[in-house]
């Protein structure tokens, strides 16, 4: 069968970047009044040619029969699939490498359906440390109450702390996943993830069923990392952040194969974490800039990494493109990345005043929490989006008070290094 127009990949023998395929893969304008840009579709449900068509529909939505050749999902209800997020779906799976895309309404949205979709009460989930602060309340404080053990391991310790964590959950229950946040947030400490894979494989049971490895990509985006080519089953990541680009949206993805994501697609249906029709139309408008944004920011990055490392008054930077040869990170780093990205974090020297101090100077930066917009942002992990983790936990796993996270957005970057000089110096 001819493939779509509007689906083609390849023009002559030449492959399009997915940049080019972000304006306009997936979408016929013949299809909506010759409309340019793919219209919103702000309706609840949608009319069936036929109770023949509708019934076949439900069908297929529910699982109650295999796809037939060709046969493409009919639209049902914006709870189960809309056009916008179709569309958008298509992209971001090529963005991500993967056969097929879930949107959802927030990229915590995003990781509890994944993890509900997978473990049940008696299970464990392996993850690494430290996560994002939300995504360690869902591991340590929700999960345990419907019968799911965590089993962390911190990012530094390496594969042998990666394989402690899978023996202890082992000999506790079934592993249900591997969850991985990497880069670490606000550390950018790195974990394994084919060593995650070859883990996960060791514990095949029967019917060839194993722990799914799932993967946080928030920091880097799929500009900067495919855990998917990596060995990754799943990938999840906050669309709010470099995707959505300009903070003015809430939402999250998660992309793999078709077979891993289809009980995660059932998940949403039941659960109603997809993602709405206008975030989604809002979505695919800053897919067309994010290679623009992401590499403006990673270059201004690197320039405001390289003014703090050198500042007197600060103690460490933690810079990813700053690891030295000899870092047993470097090696995992020029494998899993294609770049440091944007955001990072720094020790002033002192401790909480200190870094309070810097922070409340600051002009150019604004004081707020996320990441990967146009802005330029600044915060505080301790006490801010690490705030539910305990003091002791903070310390073990690097977050310390002087610690400060920036995110670079695509401001002159010799303006933000201006600002943050004249906040270091006070």
């Amino acid at each position: 069968m001819t493939k779509k127009p509007w689906r083609r990949r390849v023009v002559g023998d030449r492959r399009l970047a997915p940049e080019t395929l972000m304006m306009g893969y997936g979408y016929d304008p013949f299809l909506s009044e010759r409309s340019l840009k793919p219209p919103v579709f702000h309706t609840s449900t949608f009319v069936f040619r036929s109770a023949e068509d509708g019934k076949a529909f439900f069908e297929l939505a529910y699982g109650l029969r295999a796809k037939r050749p060709n046969e493409e999902p009919g639209l049902i209800y914006s709870r189960i699939n809309n056009p916008d997020l179709e569309i958008l779906e298509d992209r971001l799976a090529i963005l991500d490498e993967a056969e097929v895309n879930l949107a959802f309404a927030s990229g915590m949205a995003a990781i509890s359906t994944t993890l509900w979709a997978y473990a049940r009460p008696g299970s464990a989930v392996v993850h690494s440390g430290p996560v994002y602060g939300g995504t360690d309340f869902l591991l340590n404080r929700i999960l345990p109450q419907f019968g799911v053990t965590p089993f962390a391991f911190p990012a530094e310790g390496g594969v042998k702390a990666m394989e402690e964590a899978v023996e202890r959950a082992r000999a506790a229950g079934p592993v249900a996943a591997l969850f991985l946040e990497t880069p670490a947030n606000p550390t950018g400490g790195l974990v394994d993830i084919a060593h995650a894979r070859a883990l996960a494989e060791r514990l095949e049971g029967p019917q060839g069923r194993r722990p799914v490895v799932i993967v946080d990509n928030t920091l880097l985006g799929p500009l900067f990392q495919t855990p998917l080519a990596h060995g990754a089953d799943l990938v999840a990541t906050s669309l709010t952040k470099y995707v959505g680009g300009h903070s003015d949206l809430i939402a999250g993805g998660c992309s793999g194969t078709a077979a891993a994501i289809e009980p995660i697609r059932g998940m949403r249906t039941i659960l109603g974490t997809m993602c709405d029709p206008h975030t989604g139309w809002l979505l695919m408008r800053s897919l067309e800039t994010l290679k623009l944004r992401m590499t403006a920011g990673a270059e201004g990055a690197l320039k405001v990494a390289a003014f703090l490392r050198d500042h007197p008054r600060v103690a460490s930077v933690w810079y990813l493109g700053f690891l030295p040869g000899d870092h047993p990170d470097r090696a995992l780093f020029e494998r899993q990345c294609r770049s440091a990205g944007s955001t990072f974090a720094f020790e002033v020297k002192g401790g909480e005043a200190e870094a309070f101090a810097v922070l409340n100077r600051l002009e150019v930066f604004k004081l707020a929490v996320s990441l990967g917009g146009t802005e330029s942002l600044a915060s505080h992990p301790a006490t801010m989006t690490h705030s539910d983790i305990l003091p002791d936990e903070q310390a073990r796993l690097g977050i310390t008070p002087a610690l400060i996270r920036l995110s670079v957005g695509i401001e002159n970057p010799d303006d933000l290094i201006a600002d943050l000089g004249q906040a270091l110096e006070g």
